[in-house]
């Protein structure tokens, strides 16, 4: 029951009217916007990344293995010295069949020993006059070699490059180095500039065409000049491949795929050892070392080795970065199965990758880092020989040929692997201080206490110094090729490297000196061991991190204070990435 004033009840309608503004009649609604009619989503520009990801897995594998397959044949090339330049037991020539050891003992005059420990013996390079042992003369007839390790022929053997001819030999080693030097500078520039397939196959035409030259070498001063020639050419090969390598990889397969280069030079050494020990002859044994790069020229044909994507993307290529960028906007998920054609296609011409002096040149912490690791490559390489030598320098007993090349060669062979376990846990940095910190050590403890060592004990010291000197420097060039910008990574890699082979010329100087003052020279490469591991603070961390382009991304590659706390354990994971 209502009251009289309260408003009546209206029932619900079950739709109400539509308001006067709005038509009653139905308008047909507009059909949504297809996917096809939206406009299309900006197209950034490809970064390195990017680029690599676009050769597909399997093209990027394959790529891969043809870097890394000429390095066992490089190896007959770049580290044959040790096996045409040995030199054997040798006297003077004495007429007659081959003499008794009683003809010897009348006929040369006995020599003191030069180092410490060394009781001596027959002279190598004097006989006495006419049988008679009152006066004593130079060898007139030529040398006898008691050849027992290494080639039957080599240089020393064929040219007599003994007695007054002994100073040719480190001046052959010192030459030789020179011109891996020259070529690690000169062409790692010219990578920068003209490209890495240019260089590369520049490269390979002037080893194969050198070290045909050097196997018809007819005199030493020729044989020099051609051996000079050969070692840049083939630095060239080296660097390039290096470079290229690194940069057809993702940060996950960079340490991988350069320690499986690294032991495929291992092989090539063991290789080389078991060639020559099978031919004998140091002209076949290089020229078993020449004639398979000229396969590798096959490399110029197009599609079988590509221009390097970060190279090329610097290179501001027009028409290939329309075709990239054309190609990623239609198939953005298809990666595996095909191939990146702007990358096999000969390319257009186009212009040189800007480099910009005053900005190169004002870019100290670029610099810097390039100071540090070619300071500490300069360490490794020229301490390295020191640990193969010693036992002969203190004792006077040198150890067997064969033993001193294979104990240096499984050393490489052994850093590499301790580099694969440990590198991409702990960082580059870390371990480049753990084997620079352990190389001086094993120096100062052979330095200092050689007097009351043992011949195991000095032989254990030596294998560590020479284990961790190796793996220092094999970590120095991979950290410098990851840090050093694509615009100067030739360069750069070059320039460390070079400095490596500074310190390397200590061996054949110290040769030519019949290893006087070998101890002074072994305390300043120890002491400066220990300044290197101060330096190596001063270096950022490259793990995980991707490879720069520019100079701008060069320089955002710093050392984070040594006072920041970190949320975790990833290093430098407040650094920018170059690539964002």
């Amino acid at each position: 029951m209502t009251s009289p004033d309260s408003p009546p009840l209206v029932s619900p309608s079950p739709c109400p009217a539509p308001p006067p503004s709005l038509p009653s009649s139905p308008v047909p609604s507009s059909p949504a916007p297809s996917s096809s009619s939206l406009p299309a989503p900006p197209s950034l520009p490809p970064t390195g990344e990017v680029m690599v990801l676009a050769l597909g897995r399997k093209k990027q594998r394959v790529l891969i293995a043809l870097s890394i397959l000429p390095n066992l044949f490089l190896a007959f090339l770049l580290s044959s010295d040790p096996l045409i330049t040995l030199s054997s037991p040798h006297h003077c020539h004495l007429p007659g069949p081959l003499p008794s050891p009683e003809v010897l003992n009348a006929s040369l005059p006995w020599e003191k020993g030069e180092r410490p420990g060394d009781s001596g013996g027959l002279s190598q390079c004097k006989q006495y006059v006419n049988g008679s042992q009152s006066a004593v003369m130079d060898c007139e007839a030529g040398w006898d070699y008691n050849v027992t390790e290494g080639l039957r022929n080599n240089i020393v053997t064929e040219w007599d490059l003994v007695c007054g001819q002994y100073w040719l030999v480190p001046v052959e080693e010192v030459c030789f180095i020179l011109g891996v030097l020259t070529g690690c500078l000169g062409l790692g520039y010219a990578a920068d500039r003209l490209g890495r397939s240019k260089t590369l196959l520049t490269s390979l035409t002037l080893s194969v065409v050198f070290g045909v030259l050097v196997c018809v070498s007819p005199y030493p001063s020729i044989f020099i000049v051609m051996r000079f020639c050969l070692a840049a050419a083939s630095a060239g090969v080296y660097l390039t491949l290096y470079i290229t390598r690194l940069e057809l990889c993702e940060p996950s397969l960079r340490l991988v795929v350069t320690m499986l280069a690294g032991l495929m030079t291992v092989a090539g050494e063991l290789l080389l050892l078991a060639v020559a020990l099978g031919c004998q002859s140091w002209r076949g044994l290089l020229g078993a070392g020449a004639a398979p790069l000229t396969l590798f020229l096959s490399y110029g044909i197009p599609g079988v080795f590509p221009e390097s994507p970060r190279w090329l993307l610097l290179s501001e290529r027009s028409g290939d970065m329309n075709s990239f960028t054309e190609r990623r906007n239609s198939n953005r998920d298809v990666r595996d199965d095909e191939s990146f054609t702007e990358l096999d296609s000969e390319p257009a011409p186009s212009s040189r990758p800007h480099l910009s002096f005053p900005e190169l040149f004002h870019s100290r912490n670029i610099w810097k880092n390039m100071c540090v690791l070619g300071f500490t490559s300069f360490i490794s390489h020229g301490i390295s020989h020191c640990y193969s030598s010693f036992r002969g320098d203190v004792r006077g007993t040198a150890p067997s040929f064969y033993w001193t090349y294979l104990l240096s060669v499984c050393a490489g062979g052994g850093a590499w692997l301790l580099l694969w376990t440990t590198v991409d846990r702990c960082g580059r940095r870390g371990i480049l201080l753990l084997s620079m910190t352990m190389t001086g050590l094993a120096s100062l403890i052979l330095l200092g206490l050689m007097e009351y060592l043992s011949e195991t004990a000095i032989t254990v010291f030596s294998v560590l110094g020479l284990f961790s000197s190796q793996a220092t420097a094999s970590l120095c060039i991979l950290f410098t090729a990851e840090i050093m910008p694509t615009i100067i990574r030739g360069s750069g890699v070059g320039a460390v490297l070079a400095l490596g082979c500074v310190g390397r010329l200590s061996s054949p100087l110290m040769d030519l000196r019949n290893h006087y003052g070998y101890f002074l020279h072994h305390v300043v490469y120890s002491s400066l061991a220990l300044l290197a591991v101060l330096s190596i603070l001063l270096l950022p961390e490259s793990k995980r991190k991707s490879l720069p382009q520019t100079l701008a991304d060069g320089e955002q590659y710093r050392r984070p204070p040594l006072g920041r706390r970190r949320r975790d354990n990833v290093p430098l994971l407040a650094t920018p990435n170059p690539e964002t």
